[in-house]
């Protein structure tokens, strides 16, 4: 049987445009498409013991928070569709002879096409935004061509990615039997994969006996290829996204940051990858209730709350860390202790992390279970330049799920060299290696994190470690860090403003206010201070300290004066 897709073809002929294409008929028109929901607090850190490379990390980290981050995350919803004349090929899946583009799948078909043709004469990006653009004109009226109406009696089919592989069989594979509850059950459910039987891993068919046990009996394990004259599946709109003009389908631009990769609705491969980033499956929250459900009224009283996440050579891809031993070592001392998501129960694994405080590990596929996460659970993920750059944003959409504190510090290679940064096509994903500093860096954070606030010798550090407490949220231990450094920030306007934000998170303007006016004596060249003392002093009711402010604005940045009063005719009139 045919196994392949012809990526030659033109993106008309090799993708399915579901307002218009044969084949596609989704049960029921959608009750949303996509909509805002509150986004988790991700952050990125460096732990690299060599400047050159810690510069590279933060610059990236920096560029990811401005350009890429959207304010909220965007959840798309996952719909019941029959398709007609389908195959499943590989990990990918076609009705009527054209691609679906659904989901993380629809996503690789993409850049499959864009890889295939990366030698050709045109420009593939382009074409394939052009294509989408086509789409769009063509689109006005209409979701989708026609409807099924009510659900057919035909068999359910899965398309899996793999079935050794547990991040993508869990957050791409088996969120999509939540599906099941808007067609019922009574049918059989075919899950597909293309590589040997022989390397499927247990976890596949415990995870499905474990969240959906109504269905176990149903679920079998087909390789692929197979063909269906009618199927159900579940069809998920991200990719769709760009099928539609905003009059059918709204922009989600209010939730941008920036226009930098972004581009609308035109589906360069830059911009529609940063919609992925901060796009989340329907079926993800689903699959999460399903997982919290399946725990409740259950004792796990007898699983840690601190953990160290290791792995059994022998169940996953060996990629040990060097520096394990140490880190272990001190955490141990603060009441973490060494597991292995191999040797747990599916419920298991769901209750750790649903009752975790902390969870802590190397870069890996166990990081999927972040999506069982409770909200003020810290998942504290060590890893390098080449997981920040290739792997992190795959990662969100499971902390967005969770909404926990998905914190992230990228060390160094385990490599000879560690300055030679790694070609991801030929070296794969390198192991970390954590030195002695990266050792410090990341357990300052950890600790002060914990309560135990260190005593440092430079200033440095504690401008550091108050910089990450706050962004985290943690203010209270961020005063914990000044109060055991009394007058650390004076003279010192970076630890005057992080003292300011501190004040700010817990409420107390007026302090917030004196150590602005402070941050701004001790560098009188950063207009942006006089401007937050405004605001502040604006908060306050605080007429004097706002006229003070807005004088020394005018005078020492008469540019940004005028443009700060521009639209604030208002501010004009205090003075």
């Amino acid at each position: 049987m045919h196994n392949k897709v012809d990526f030659s073809l033109p993106p008309e002929e090799l993708f399915l445009n579901p307002a218009s294409d044969p084949g596609f008929l989704p049960i029921d028109p959608p009750d949303f498409f996509w909509r805002a929901q509150p986004r988790a607090r991700i952050l990125g850190f460096s732990a690299s013991q060599h400047e050159e490379i810690a510069k590279k990390i933060e610059g990236f980290v920096a560029y990811s928070n401005r350009h890429k981050m959207f304010s909220k995350a965007v959840e798309f919803n996952s719909i019941p569709v029959l398709l007609e004349n389908a195959r499943f090929k590989k990990s990918f899946v076609t009705a009527s002879g054209r691609g679906l583009l659904s989901g993380a799948a629809g996503m690789r078909l993409q850049n499959r096409y864009l890889w295939a043709n990366e030698d050709q004469s045109f420009d593939a990006d382009l074409r394939l935004a052009d294509y989408f653009e086509r789409c769009q004109a063509a689109n006005p009226e209409s979701l989708f061509l026609s409807y099924a109406g009510s659900v057919p009696d035909a068999p359910f089919a899965v398309d899996c990615r793999n079935t050794f592989n547990y991040f993508h069989f869990l957050t791409e594979s088996l969120c999509q039997l939540s599906t099941i509850e808007d067609i019922g059950s009574a049918r059989p459910i075919f899950m597909h994969f293309p590589n040997q039987i022989e390397k499927t891993r247990g976890f596949t068919r415990s995870f499905v006996d474990a969240l959906y046990p109504e269905l176990q009996d149903r679920v079998v394990f087909e390789r692929a290829p197979k063909s269906y004259d009618r199927v159900l599946c579940s069809y998920n709109l991200m990719n769709s996204y760009y099928h539609y003009p905003d009059a059918l389908v709204p922009s989600v631009d209010p939730l941008i940051a920036s226009r930098t990769l972004w581009k609308g609705k035109h589906a360069v491969r830059a911009s529609s990858g940063v919609l992925a980033m901060n796009a989340v499956d329907r079926n993800l929250y689903r699959l999460r209730e399903r997982g919290l459900q399946a725990i409740s009224g259950k004792d796990f009283s007898y699983l840690p709350r601190r953990f160290w996440v290791a792995r059994e050579s022998s169940q996953a891809r060996e990629r040990s860390m060097e520096g394990e031993d140490a880190l272990l070592e001190i955490l141990q001392l603060f009441g973490f202790q060494k597991v292995a998501f191999e040797t747990l129960t599916p419920l298991e694994q769901i209750a750790l992390m649903a009752n975790a405080e902390v969870m802590m590990s190397y870069h890996g596929a166990g990081f999927a279970n972040m999506l069982f996460a409770n909200p003020k659970a810290h998942i504290l993920e060590l890893g390098t330049l080449q997981t920040a750059m290739f792997r992190w944003g795959d990662f969100w959409r499971l902390a967005n799920v969770s909404g926990c504190n998905y914190v992230s510090f990228f060390a160094d290679f385990a490599k000879d060299n560690q300055l030679i940064e790694p070609n991801f096509a030929e070296d794969g994903i390198l192991p970390v290696s954590l030195s002695g500093h990266g050792l410090a860096v990341v357990m300052s954070f950890l600790v002060s994190l914990l309560g135990h606030v260190p005593t440092y010798t430079r200033a440095s550090d504690v401008q550091r470690v108050g910089q990450q407490l706050n962004l985290i949220g943690a203010a209270e231990r961020t005063w914990d860090l000044f109060q055991k450094h009394p007058g650390v920030e004076e003279g010192n306007a970076n630890l005057c403003l992080i003292l300011a934000e501190c004040h700010r998170q817990r409420g107390d303007s007026r302090a917030e206010l004196a150590a602005l006016k402070r941050a701004h004596q001790f560098d009188l060249r950063r207009s942006h201070t006089l401007m937050q003392v405004i605001w502040c002093a604006q908060k306050l009711n605080d007429r004097s300290e706002v006229n003070w402010a807005l004088s020394r604005l005018r005078s020492a940045f008469p540019e940004k004066f005028e443009d700060m009063v521009r639209d604030r005719p208002w501010l004009r009139r205090l003075l």
